[in-house]
């Protein structure tokens, strides 16, 4: 053990994020032209280098290639590049490349599946309490957001299908969004409609403002069928005992008339919500893409908008609001634009280490994965499974055993290195569910629990370096590094590896061991960086 720690601190000093290594950071300083932008993405890094300036902080260099690579497949698929894509990314000299990835990034399967898991936090999708949707709404529900989410379709029509749902919760997922929710009061409603939709939180709110905001939703009803836990949700222009809809009002002040007799008040909020002027709409949804994106928003928290907490950078928000509304509502086209500038592509090592150089972009934020990434990309590299479970088992519940941790559609479906890891609990809808700090109990699993030994003991790249000869470790070494970082190993990396090699008399086997348990313990291998 001994030997194995002093190889993880040599590994520490030379791959850490935190510092400096020149393999890894070679690219030139950010630059801006004078003139107008030629495409979104140099107005998106002329705001941002304006602020900079007017602030007097300096942006950190762009990142490399390696760098690059690996951060894109993390926040865009949420899962590591393989190792021939390191390779052969690493090898052209395309001067379009990394444009090219972020297109073949944003068509890849993956693309549906770990965005569904994000919009899965935000609807709560989740069969057991508090939420109880039940498994079969669970999966009609997931099935309508990653079909929305891998055809792309427009923000506005997705977010009018939420607001104007009805039928039976078994059989059209999107109406699932008002049985996911804890307090189903017109007032509740309201509430979550806000967080979810506009970005904002009620509490922040004068009451009468939400009880106004309520009057839409005073006519949602719920209805339970002969089959089991299925529920109707629907229309009923009867309802409303407490006529709210008398004195409901727009959330910017806008007065309206109701006649619930004559049209569903809830269509009459879409309608108003989903319109380009809208301050609520655009604004909310290209902050959270930025937020997701980014590692903060302009925004931040991003669900908690409002004039008490305003954007660190107006001007960009407001370019990508109207770049958002200009494309009519293409999410895809605002994560390129993000993606395809150079302040997505800077250096996670600041020039100025301060709160305000985060907050103005300065250079991308270190970031840990999110647990379910973590899992996958730990399984794919080991080439084991996890296994998934509710800890109230349902009838009609099935877990493939093959499933990624991001395509899991219910959050009551879970395991122990979920949990550990900040899975969130999908209760509330909130932003900060999702932990993503670093504790003690998650370093110690990282580094000695039988999970992650027995993990590495079958692992792939385990078991060929135990019939690797000494001329091919270097080959091995290489190989480790690409797959577990995404970038070949310094050369410094080469000669304290092999220091350990020659020090230990270690075999092949036990050095390619080594080696993976060490790098799964850097902080460059579980951070977004």
């Amino acid at each position: 053990m001994k030997v194995l720690a002093t190889l993880i601190l040599g590994l520490v000093l030379l791959v850490s994020p935190g510092s400096a290594a020149p393999s890894l950071y070679e690219a030139g300083p950010m630059t801006v032209s004078d003139g107008e932008a030629a495409d979104a993405s140099e107005r998106i890094d002329q705001l941002v280098l304006s602020k900079l300036t007017e602030v007097g902080l300096k942006p950190a260099p762009v990142c490399s290639d390696e760098v690059f690579l690996r951060r894109v497949y993390l926040v865009t698929i949420g899962t590591l590049p393989r190792e021939d894509e390191v390779r052969d990314f690493l090898a052209t000299e395309d001067e379009v490349k990394r444009t090219l990835v972020v297109e073949h990034l944003l068509d890849r399967p993956e693309f549906a599946d770990y965005w569904s898991m994000k919009w899965g936090d935000l609807l709560r999708i989740k069969a057991e309490f508090p939420i109880k949707l039940w498994p079969n709404a669970v999966q009609a529900y997931h099935h309508w957001v990653h079909d929305g989410i891998r055809t792309n379709k427009p923000y506005h029509e997705f977010a009018r299908e939420i607001l104007i749902g009805s039928g039976s919760n078994f059989r059209q997922g999107e109406v699932n969004f008002y049985r996911a929710m804890q307090d189903r009061t017109p007032r509740g409603i309201a509430s979550t409609v806000a967080l979810t939709l506009m970005g904002e939180r009620t509490k922040n709110w004068p009451e009468r403002k939400l009880e106004a905001m309520a009057g839409f939703f005073s006519h949602v009803a719920y209805k339970s069928t002969s089959e089991w836990k299925e529920e109707i949700v629907y229309f009923d222009p009867t309802a409303d005992q407490e006529k709210l809809y008398e004195r409901a009002i727009f959330p910017d002040g806008s007065p309206v008339e109701l006649e619930p007799s004559q049209r569903d008040p809830r269509a009459v909020f879409a309608d108003w919500l989903i319109r380009p002027e809208n301050p609520y709409f655009s604004k909310a949804i290209s902050n959270r893409i930025w937020s997701w994106l980014m590692g903060r928003g302009i925004v931040e928290e991003p669900d908690d908008m409002g004039p008490h907490n305003p954007p660190s950078n107006p001007e960009l928000l407001a370019f990508l609001e109207t770049e958002f509304n200009d494309s009519r509502c293409d999410v895809k086209h605002l994560f390129r634009i993000i993606l395809n500038s150079q302040t997505f592509q800077l250096s996670s090592i600041p020039i100025q280490n301060s709160e305000e150089a985060a907050a103005h972009f300065a250079h991308y934020p270190l970031r840990r994965m999110e647990a379910e990434v973590l899992i996958d990309a730990l399984n794919e590299i080991t080439g084991t499974k996890e296994d998934y479970s509710s800890p109230i088992p349902e009838p009609f519940t099935f877990v493939p055993d093959d499933i990624r941790g991001i395509a899991l559609a219910d959050g009551s479906i879970t395991s122990s290195f979920l949990e550990l890891f900040g899975r969130p609990p999908r209760d509330t809808g909130f932003e900060s569910e999702r932990a993503r700090n670093v504790t003690a109990a998650q370093r110690l699993h990282l580094l000695n629990s039988s999970h992650i030994r027995k993990k590495i003991k079958v692992c792939p790249l385990v078991t060929w370096g135990a019939g690797v000869c000494l001329e091919e470790q270097p080959e091995m070494i290489e190989k480790i590094y690409l797959h577990l970082l995404s970038r070949y190993p310094t050369e410094d990396e080469r000669l304290v590896t092999a220091e350990y090699f020659e020090r230990t008399g270690a075999s092949s086997r036990d050095l390619a061991a080594d080696l993976v348990w060490a790098l799964m313990n850097q902080p460059e291998f579980y951070f977004i960086h």
